[in-house]
């Protein structure tokens, strides 16, 4: 923690293919902190180096979130979030360490100290506005919050470092103590809320600042910090009453507080008014003019699709500009005569994933009173009609599992014999088809670039970006990584809300308008009529259980998931069973359609938090490592 004031700047990041003014950092030539803030240029580039830290959220390298988890597998490990999937964490060398800045992670200390140096010297820049000023001080301010967030979601309670040490500090100021978790809460929202007024409510130069902060952003990141803080895993887990530091400090309140839930709702509420004010709402694709052209159907599908994939559509309250997702990585193949070095095709989607939709009258599959889950490996053929011919290649056989499904299921997974309505068409006219067995196009034609499930996370695909045998021209240059959406925020209130009242219009509202949109029927009325537990939304817990799978679904492979399990308390369940898919070194059907395990998952109650890399904890012995480890 200890830094030399006054003499050089940290080392810098560097972003290739950047074109955006606001990935402008700090050139090598200002050697000291009068020199750069002696310049609003200067000091500009300064905050866009605040700005560099930023997790790349898009990245399967960068974001832990992104294979660490259940949703999504890959043929082979090159990426270290695998490893944790895989249980292979080390407090050595840990995988996708943010804390130094290691094996994937940023070194987000370091960001939170230029943070700090950003903050502390803002103040002597002449040639500024106040308001101006005020608005990176503001920005700086975020961004500390973020990255302590960011940290307190990965290992529990944290050092938080409120300013810089000076030269001058001696050892016993150096050797830092981790704060409690209601003391980490306590400031990121301090933070949050000093930032919030000063920060513009939307960007309005959108050539040069789209990317940066907004009020939207950080009262929509308050929201997610309070709902963290009101869950399961932080509030009232006694798993950790004896989790304390050495002067005895218990790092874990093990008392549940209501209360909790109440400032989470709240604050969920804020950030939707808000938004709502600004004039944010849930894309539907109907209202562009190319829908007159198409389907309900596919309507509907774009309307999901493009919600993630669509730069700056209507309901994204955060796009991350410095972390644009690969799509070569999630595209399946149509042809024979693409070079797998061209399309890498490999992002999996895993069976659980595939299960974990809804049938098309907006019920789990597996408590339908008309959708028979003992028949979905079935073999069936899809009919020319409307209701399967958009979804499902006709005269193509497949199995139940992929019919009558909710549609977002059609919307987010590519599967063996599924529409692919993307690639640049604008009409239904020319559909592309995935057809994904060995020795078909989309299927395994190498030992690897595949797909090791038998599904790919469509999602993820802007179905305007085109692909060819020569290149994958991405017409969109990829897409701002959609950090939070307002769809986000509905559920995140809908959480809270039937944690503070219980099952209520409030939370029904808000979790039946992100229903309405994937084109279903409201909780109540689709449990009354095909659900074989049609009490369950009229019990918080059972709410609680529906909100749950909701979230999974709607914020599918969007790296949601992985931190709702933990929060939640529940990937010691969800991440101890089998990681699935079909079988994929198979050419018929029959052998096909035979679900195989890939991988056994394991996870520890120690898995719940990153450890602290163990040199860490050498150098100072203040710093306890999490339980477990």
């Amino acid at each position: 923690m200890k830094f030399i004031k006054n003499i050089i700047l940290v080392a810098l990041l560097v972003f290739p293919g950047a074109c955006n003014k606001y990935l402008d950092v700090v050139p090598d030539n200002i050697a000291t902190i009068e020199s750069a803030f002696t310049l609003r240029s200067t000091a500009e580039r300064y905050l866009f180096t605040c700005y560099s830290y930023m997790p790349r959220h898009a990245n399967l390298s960068g974001n832990p979130a992104a294979l660490g988890g259940d949703e999504l597998w890959k043929w082979q490990d090159l990426h270290p979030a695998q490893y944790i999937a895989k249980g292979l964490q080390s407090k050595v060398e840990p995988e996708a360490n943010f804390w130094n800045g290691e094996k994937g992670g940023q070194a987000l200390y370091r960001g939170i100290r230029d943070c700090n140096i950003f903050i502390e010297n803002i103040g002597k820049v002449r040639e500024m506005t106040e308001g101006e000023r005020r608005q990176w001080l503001a920005e700086a301010k975020f961004l500390k919050a973020y990255y302590h967030f960011w940290l307190f979601r990965m290992y529990g309670p944290i050092p938080l470092i409120r300013e810089n040490l000076p030269v001058s500090a001696g050892v016993d100021e150096v050797q830092v103590y981790r704060a409690s978790v209601d003391e980490c809460v306590d400031y990121i929202t301090q933070l949050l809320d000093e930032a919030a007024p000063d920060l513009p409510l939307t960007i309005q130069n959108q050539v040069d600042e789209m990317g940066r902060v907004t009020q939207l952003i950080a009262l929509s990141v308050k929201a997610q910090v309070l709902i963290t803080a009101a869950s399961p895993l932080f509030n009232g887990n006694t798993d950790y009453t004896n989790f304390k530091d050495n002067k005895g400090t218990q790092l874990f309140n093990p008392v549940y507080d209501p209360l909790k839930w109440k400032k989470a709702m709240d604050a969920c509420k804020v950030a939707i008014d808000l938004c709502h004010a600004e004039g944010l709402k849930l894309y539907d694709h109907s209202q562009e003019s190319v829908s007159t052209t198409l389907s309900a159907e596919t309507n509907l599908k774009m309307s999901i699709r493009n919600s993630v994939t669509k730069a700056w559509n209507t309901e994204i309250v955060w796009g991350n500009t410095l972390s644009k997702y690969d799509e070569r990585e999630s595209q399946p193949r149509f042809d024979f005569v693409t070079p797998t070095t061209q399309m890498s095709s490999e992002l999996a989607a895993t069976l659980k994933m595939v299960e974990l939709y809804y049938t098309d009258k907006g019920v789990p599959i597996t408590e339908s009173s008309d959708w028979q889950y003992s028949r979905r490996l079935n073999f069936r053929t899809a009919q020319n009609i409307p209701e399967e011919k958009n979804y499902i290649k006709p005269d193509y056989t497949t199995i139940e599992l992929h019919f009558n499904r909710e549609p977002r299921f059609y919307a987010s997974i590519a599967f063996d014999g599924g529409v692919w309505y993307g690639q640049g068409i604008v009409t239904e006219t020319n559909n592309w088809y995935v057809q994904a067995k060995a020795g078909q196009p989309s299927g395994r034609v190498s030992n690897q670039k595949y797909s090791i499930t038998g599904y790919w996370p469509k999602k993820l695909q802007n179905p305007l970006s085109v692909y060819s045998a020569s290149a994958f021209a991405r017409y969109q240059s990829g897409y701002p990584w959609p950090v939070i959406r307002l769809a986000d925020l509905y559920l995140m209130y809908a959480e809270a809300s039937n944690e503070v009242n219980g099952p209520g219009a409030d939370a029904f509202q808000y979790i039946d308008l992100v229903r309405a949109r994937a084109g279903l029927q409201g909780v109540q009325q689709s449990w009354a009529q095909y659900s074989i537990n049609p009490d369950k939304p009229s019990t918080k817990e059972g709410l609680r259980k529906i909100i749950q799978q909701e979230r999974g679904i709607e914020l599918a492979f969007e790296g949601h998931r992985f931190w709702d399990l933990r929060r939640w308390k529940t990937a010691i369940t969800e991440l101890n069973s089998p990681v699935m898919g079909m079988d994929v070194e198979q050419s018929e059907p029959l052998g096909y359609y035979r679900p195989r395990v890939i991988f056994n998952q394991t996870f520890k109650n120690r898995d719940y938090f990153w450890p602290i890399k163990e040199l860490d904890v050498i150098v100072n012995k203040n710093l306890v490592q999490n339980p477990g480890w």
